[in-house]
């Protein structure tokens, strides 16, 4: 701090304020305050970049709104639902070693989350559509010990944490996947949950604004930890909700002060840099700091030289004054200043130790979420210190190793229960029993009226799901149809179908198109005046080009959500969106429309969040293909986004090459999502290449849609014969090699549309396992084997990604296989080029072909070498792979 030149005239100027605070309040003094800022600001006086409060509670002692509840009641529980956590983690420990465990985290935000329960988070048994809570995942025990006092969880379900392969199980962490009407979120890869809540809040008042769901005062709150505002999307889309004014929005910060192996920000201040991101970035920010214990010290500093201690601390010494007790603390704290010494002179070092931190004061918590819910305005961040560990002693309490705590010795365990009042014996306590007093019992009376009142316990996810009316497919009866002389791109054919649903009576308005900010890129930009971009405020200016038929449209009931540079943000918005139909009983059906090279590559992470939480809509990966996007080079170009997208089990794939293909697998997909309930998401790739589209083929639609069927069937009568199978714009090399083969070489050739290899091969692997289970029935045929066992073969394979690609098909292909791919950077270049450095150029196509019809002894090898020269193909080339 800067030394004080001039003390009188100081302390002058804070009578003033004070004098302004006595007779004017505290808006005055506000007021007062920013007017001096601004007024310095045009003097050219350097003002603090960013402006953070004392390390004090935001909310003084006689502001706090009081706690309704039975506070001896509520002690009780908690305990009892500390006791069932620590006893959860241990008995699975105690049965094998390593399954493992987290029990520090939730002990430490047990506080936070009780508050809730009891006053704050409502459900939907009353008929208000529920708050919607991003728990942290490695709190988890707690809310299972929770529902274990509730009821909702037997002892045998407890006893089966992390044991869930034989049903009955209960996940280590919040897997919606695995617990489908118990967790709602997915939320342990830290950092995912902070960036889905926000756009969780988002959508909805994206939702309220154009009229498709009251949500009323409905929450969404999110818990996290401090070590987790490390990761990139904690804290990446904060902006947004100051900027929106997500009044709707509530963190709250497990201010714990550790990570997983030390301090947080052990030579600073977690809290302090906190507040000044949130601050910065609109939100209402609450610090939840120091319990009630400390209040008659704070009274009693008439020095402010303990404001001033508080301030000066590091959270590297507030962990150590936890760790080593109250005569350390004394001596270390305190000690400093004699005036800050006195403070505590009455107190034993006993009653030091357990000065509280405020996010263990109940009373504290709950005038902190009594304010936020108040909040409409501005999302609000709470942020609670609290000790990692809290209760547990010299076996972990603000221990560097607390994270990875998962029994406590004997010593510990007894402290444990006499510290938390948990009514067992000594004898007992070898067992590690959980507890859970009698269904009548005053503690589960309370348990279940504050349930109640709140509209029914929670962690749930609701059961009924609501079911759309989908298009038949001749709803896109145009797109079935051939181009005519015009050349389009699929993600031309794409923006077409996408504009023909927009209009559908059925489900017209559940459609969410989602862009990061790339809508011209894509062609959309059609779309902003008929269907307008979601803008909170709607728009307060008169754009550039408002005197054009395309105008960029801002519209407080647009249906577009761009969410800018921003892939992460946008998925969010998509998975708010995915989700709606069970968060909201509202199915939406959102299409993110994004840079394929951009989207699983980017925020795999979050795809893999929407598999677990069994989203349901589109991903279309625009200008796809390693060769198709020519001019943007090395990393632009997506050769193995496909393959990614194979990783999550429930998200479907295709990569179509013609329009009538799209419409079928987009008709096919809105069935089995939204009309048959299937928990599916889909990935489509559509490229940029304009070309000619043909008519369906007749009875093309189950092949379409299972992953392959014949598109072009030779007449030639060669006695020489291949199977050529490509996807998106290789198939019309192919194509052209099947032409190729037939004219120069005497080669008769099949074409396949490839529509799906991931989808083939999923099916493919279904048969053989059940063909392993069922050894005295008739073996099942997969389908790509049934397509193709009557074709003479060789068989080749040629598509815009990396040969594992179509190689993961080898074993379920009757014949030689041959498979062309793009393995290797891209580059830019022509298409031409590109196709010819990759080789999947016809060319490479047709060398493919008549050199496995070698390897077959059914041409000699001089024929391919002439046609290699034929060809114009050097046999020096150079390999793409490491080129």
């Amino acid at each position: 701090m800067e030394e004080d030149k001039d003390s009188l005239e100081t302390q002058e100027w804070l009578d003033s304020l004070d004098a302004v605070i006595r007779h004017g309040g505290l808006d005055r003094a506000r007021y007062l305050l920013m007017a001096l800022g601004r007024h310095g600001l045009r003097q050219r006086v350097a003002l603090p970049s960013s402006i953070v409060t004392p390390f004090v509670n935001t909310i003084p002692p006689e502001d706090e709104k009081r706690m309704p509840g039975d506070l001896f009641m509520e002690r009780k529980i908690r305990s009892l639902i500390r006791w069932n956590a620590l006893a959860m983690v241990m008995r699975a420990n105690r049965n094998d070693e390593g399954l493992g465990g987290h029990i520090s985290s939730f002990s430490s935000s047990a506080t936070l989350y009780d508050i809730g329960f009891n006053y704050f988070f409502r459900g939907t048994d009353d008929g208000h559509p529920g708050d919607l809570v991003f728990y942290q995942g490695h709190s988890a025990p707690g809310m299972y010990a929770r529902s274990y006092l509730e009821g909702r969880l037997s002892e045998q379900q407890l006893d089966n944490f992390r044991r869930e392969v034989d049903g009955n199980g209960l996940s280590s962490y919040p897997h919606p996947w695995l617990m489908p009407d118990y967790w709602q979120f997915p939320t342990v890869s830290m950092g995912l949950g902070p960036i889905q809540a926000i756009y969780q809040a988002h959508v909805m008042k994206y939702q309220h604004s154009r009229g498709l769901l009251e949500h009323g005062d409905r929450n969404v709150w999110c818990f996290l930890g401090d070590g987790e505002c490390d990761e990139p999307e904690s804290l990446g889309a904060i902006a947004l909700a100051g900027r929106e004014k997500l009044g709707n929005l509530i963190f709250v910060v497990n201010c714990n002060l550790q990570r997983l192996d030390g301090p947080v920000r052990g030579n600073g201040k977690i809290i302090q840099e906190l507040e000044g991101v949130f601050r910065g970035a609109g939100w209402n920010v609450i610090k939840v700091i120091w319990g009630r214990r400390w209040d008659p010290l704070l009274q009693k500093d008439d020095s402010g030289l303990l404001r001033q201690r508080m301030d000066e601390v590091c959270d590297g010494e507030l962990q150590n004054y936890k760790y080593n007790g109250g005569a350390y603390t004394r001596e270390h704290f305190f000690g400093k200043y004699p005036e800050t010494l006195q403070l505590v002179e009455d107190l034993s070092d006993e009653d030091i130790m357990y000065l509280n931190r405020g996010g263990h004061d109940p009373y504290k918590v709950y005038a902190a979420y009594a304010e936020a819910v108040e909040e409409t305005e501005r999302p609000t961040v709470i942020l609670a210190m609290t000790v990692k560990g809290y209760g547990m002693g010299e076996a972990g309490e603000a221990n560097n190793e607390a994270h990875s705590l998962k029994k406590l010795d004997m010593d510990s365990l007894k402290a444990f229960r006499d510290r938390f009042g948990i009514p067992l014996k000594d004898s007992e306590l070898a067992e590690v029993p959980y507890y859970r007093p009698d269904a009548d019992s005053p503690e589960m009376r309370y348990m279940r009226d504050v349930r109640r009142e709140l509209g029914g316990a929670i962690p749930a996810r609701r059961a009924q799901i609501e079911r759309l009316t989908t298009p038949p497919l001749s709803a896109f009866s145009k797109q079935l149809e051939s181009s005519g002389k015009r050349e389009i791109s699929t993600t031309m054919a794409f923006v077409r179908l996408l504009s023909n649903l927009v209009k559908d009576k059925a489900i017209g308005e559940r459609i969410v198109p989602i862009v990061p900010d790339e809508a011209r890129t894509f062609g959309m930009e059609g779309m902003f005046r008929q269907l307008g971009i979601y803008s909170s405020v709607g728009q307060r200016y008169t754009p550039h080009d408002a005197g054009q038929i395309m105008f960029y449209k801002e519209d407080i009931k647009g249906q577009i959500l761009e969410e800018g540079i921003n892939e992460a943000g946008a998925f969010s918005a998509w998975l708010a969106a995915a989700t709606s139909y069970s968060t909201s009983n509202y199915a939406m059906v959102p299409f993110y429309i994004f840079y394929s090279m951009f989207g699983f590559q980017r925020i795999g992470d979050l795809a893999w969040a929407a598999g677990d939480c069994q989203a349901r809509g589109f991903l279309i990966g625009a200008t796809s293909g390693r060769t198709t996007l020519n001019g943007e080079g090395l990393q632009h170009q997506d050769g193995h986004s496909h393959l990614l997208a194979s990783t999550i089990p429930n998200c479907v794939s295709y990569d179509p090459t013609y329009g009538y293909e799209l419409a079928v697998i987009i008709q096919d997909g809105l069935r089995r999502m939204y009309a048959e309930g299937e928990n599916k998401f889909y990935y489509i790739t559509t490229m940029n290449e304009n070309y000619y589209h043909p008519e369906m083929p007749e009875g093309a639609e189950e092949g379409i849609v299972r992953g392959i069927y014949r598109l072009r069937q030779s007449d030639a009568k060669h006695p020489l014969k291949v199977q050529l199978m490509g996807s998106g714009s290789i198939l019309r090399e192919v194509e052209a090699a099947a032409e190729m083969l037939e004219s120069k070489f005497h080669v008769a050739a099949d074409v396949w549309s490839l529509t799906s290899a991931n989808e083939l091969q999923r099916e493919a692997k279904g048969v053989l396992r059940w063909n392993m289970l069922h050894p005295e029935e008739e073996p099942r045929v997969p389908y790509l084997t049934e397509q193709l066992q009557d074709e003479r073969g060789p068989f080749i394979a040629a598509t815009d990604y990396i040969k594992s690609y179509t190689d993961q098909l080898r074993e379920f292909i009757p014949g030689r296989y041959t498979v062309l791919g793009t393995d290797g950077y891209g580059r830019s270049d022509t298409r031409a080029k590109l196709r010819e450095f990759f080789e999947v150029s016809r060319e490479f196509i047709v060398l493919a072909a008549l050199k496995s019809l070698a390897d077959d002894g059914q041409i000699e090898a001089e024929r391919v070498a002439a046609a290699l020269r034929e060809l114009g193909i050097p046999a020096d080339k150079a390999d793409p792979l490491t080129a």
